[in-house]
């Protein structure tokens, strides 16, 4: 989103094994996020986590929804059954 590689500033960060420690994404430098100003209310993070596994699982919902390719040859055969019984019509 800010043009630069995340999983390299991820690891960045998890290896620093430092409290505090983060990228200031404006000034493109790692930081003491504590010491910068740079920190999120309690309620915005966790609104942020709620909102973004929520949207996971519509994701993982959808995609089982179309997972399945119908088979042509299935759909035939079930319209021409339909049409020996009369196809509910009356």
């Amino acid at each position: 989103n800010a043009g630069l590689e995340g999983s390299v500033i991820v690891n960045e960060i998890m290896s620093s094994g430092k409290k505090n420690y983060g990228f200031n994404f404006s000034k493109e430098e790692y930081v003491n996020m504590f010491k910068a100003g740079i920190l999120d209310p309690a309620k915005v993070t966790r609104s942020a986590l709620q909102n973004a596994s929520s949207v996971a699982a519509m994701v993982l919902t959808t995609e089982s929804l179309v997972a399945d390719i119908p088979d042509p040859k299935a759909d035939a055969a079930a319209a021409a059954a339909m049409a020996a019984q009369g196809g509910g019509m009356y």
